[in-house]
């Protein structure tokens, strides 16, 4: 892959999903667009970029966007948050119905893991996690709720025991979370670079983490400000701890670190 070559694909994922692809990634992105030259038959990763251009194969271009933007997750990463979300947040609730978005869901662990840290606190009461991503095929992982084994090591075993269904035979090595928990965890598309859809409504608390990194300052701070539009007066707003809101504008105050809150109107 040439570096105008590259420059092309950085330039395509950056105004569509607002993703600031580092000159280091350009191994990456060539390795992961191969198979795609292999397909169409193609020489170049120029050729293949004006075949995206043509506009005769849409799919293609959801398809480019999922392959660059597959990231990897786990159940119960910075299991810090997860302690703060059940002690500090959802023990106090007194609402009607606990809302919480997980903004970068990838294939849905984040979800899952909010989903039995809400059942294990509100049981029976009324309440619902909303994962979204802009990859497609993540999502379809996600509604599955399919995951090895191996993903495991930072669940208490009393969540796996109690939420999961361990695989059997051909399944051997896998689980599935329990419907009981799928049932109140759904997935859809969303873009945070462009408007959020109306239907969206209003967040107890959003998770927005590990997705922060990728993104410019400028792209940051419009992307920060269009999520905590969705989050109600008290809300709640997590990012990674190895990312910052450092000269982001946003009118939240810190209550722990990497977690933030809305005043209350």
């Amino acid at each position: 892959m040439s570096a105008e070559e590259f420059s092309h694909f950085r330039r395509v994922i950056y105004d569509h999903a607002g993703i600031a692809l580092t000159p280091e990634k350009k191994i990456m992105v060539a390795s992961r667009l191969a198979k795609r030259l292999l397909h169409y038959g193609l020489q170049t990763y120029g050729q293949y970029y004006q075949l995206l251009n043509t506009g005769q194969h849409p799919q293609e271009f959801q398809l480019m966007v999922n392959i660059l933007t597959t990231n990897e997750t786990y159940f119960f990463r910075e299991p810090k948050h997860f302690d703060f979300l059940q002690e500090q947040i959802v023990k106090t609730w007194r609402g009607d119905n606990f809302r919480l978005w997980s903004a970068a869901s990838s294939t849905g662990e984040e979800s899952y893991s909010i989903g039995m840290t809400l059942a294990e606190t509100l049981g029976m009461r009324k309440w619902e996690v909303f994962g979204s991503d802009l990859n497609t095929e993540v999502l379809d992982t996600a509604r599955q709720g399919v995951y090895l084994m191996d993903r495991l090591d930072n669940m208490d075993k009393r969540f796996l025991d109690k939420y999961c269904l361990k695989g059997v035979r051909s399944q051997e090595g896998y689980f599935r979370v329990d419907e009981k928990i799928r049932k109140r965890v759904s997935f859809g598309q969303i873009n945070l670079k462009t408007p959020l859809p109306k239907s969206l409504g209003q967040f107890d608390v959003i998770f927005l983490r590990n997705v922060l990194i990728y993104f410019d300052t400028e792209t940051k701070q419009d992307i920060v400000q269009r999520v905590i539009s969705a989050l109600k007066p008290g809300g709640y707003f997590f990012i990674s701890h190895s990312e910052t809101l450092h000269n982001i504008k946003t009118g939240l105050s810190v209550v722990a670190p990497s977690i933030y809150q809305k005043p209350c109107k």
